[in-house]
């Protein structure tokens, strides 16, 4: 199936991907992008509105709005992607070798994916930071410790499932070793899936991240994030509202496009959904 055909038939991925690689884009060249340095101070021009020399107003500190919004999106999608990385490669690999394996391997992870489930997601990543201190590598490893059963019991299911199919067992029947049949057999039959999940995790975790860091237990200031934006913009709500409303507007459209993108590749990779489409 050749893109135009995609497009026809799947507009949402087509739409969700170049709205996804567009604020990739702006994450990796912010800098060159950005008009003015984000931690750059004039309280003279504090809490102005839009205009041509700040094209989204002004802040409390007289920084520019525009030049934070594009450099948290930077740290939004940096955290966010370490942190689902980790999660996939941590809770992932012990998914399925606990599906591959069973026995008391898969009871040990599916037990201890129960006891991570029952803590509130932002209640246990805020216990992580809390213990690691509030800085934007322990958000990271807050969220990827907090996705990491979702990404373990979600591989598990189908694991259990391909290890009993006829080509696994003919490959263990000449010998082949658990990491062979692993790597080769196993894991592109649950490329899809993870494809899938990554990019839903993606989303949700741009927003734990933002909803951490307007917690105040993310990024520090004056570390630029957007979250913290929302948090510092509040108490102009009246007086200066762009900080508050274009901030929350760029959480909602990097977590959204990420999302769309998990539907899109959700319709387009299940064969039972390909008739449809």
């Amino acid at each position: 199936m050749n893109y135009r055909q995609i497009a026809r038939r799947n507009p949402v991925l087509v739409i969700a991907s170049v709205l996804a690689c567009l604020q990739i884009a702006v994450a990796l060249f912010a800098s060159t992008i950005a008009p003015y340095d984000p931690l750059f101070q004039s309280i003279a021009d504090r809490l102005q509105g839009v205009s041509s020399s700040h094209l989204l107003g002004t802040d409390k500190f007289g920084r520019d709005v525009l030049s934070r919004i594009l450099h948290g999106y930077r740290l939004s999608l940096g955290i966010s992607g370490a942190a689902v990385a980790g999660a996939l490669l941590i809770g992932g690999t012990a998914g399925v070798w606990g599906g591959y394996l069973g026995g008391w391997m898969d009871r040990i992870v599916m037990r201890l994916a129960d006891v991570m489930f029952a803590f509130p997601v932002l209640l246990l990543a805020i216990g992580v930071i809390a213990i690691l201190g509030p800085t934007a590598g322990s958000t990271a490893i807050a969220i990827g410790i907090v996705y990491a059963p979702i990404f373990a019991r979600l591989l598990r299911g189908p694991t259990l499932v391909i290890a009993k199919s006829d080509y696994v067992m003919a490959a263990r029947s000449v010998g082949a070793s658990h990491w062979r049949i692993v790597i080769r057999h196993i894991l592109p039959n649950l490329s899809s899936v993870i494809l899938v999940q990554v990019s839903l995790s993606l989303s949700m975790a741009i927003l734990v991240e933002a909803s951490l860091s307007f917690l105040g237990v993310g990024a520090q200031p004056p570390t630029p994030s957007l979250g913290r934006m929302l948090a510092e913009g509040r108490d102009y709500l009246s007086l200066a509202p762009w900080a508050c409303i274009f901030s929350g507007a760029a959480i909602l459209l990097v977590s959204l496009a990420f999302n769309l993108l998990g539907d899109g590749l959700r319709d387009q990779l299940d064969p039972r959904l390909r008739g449809v489409l």
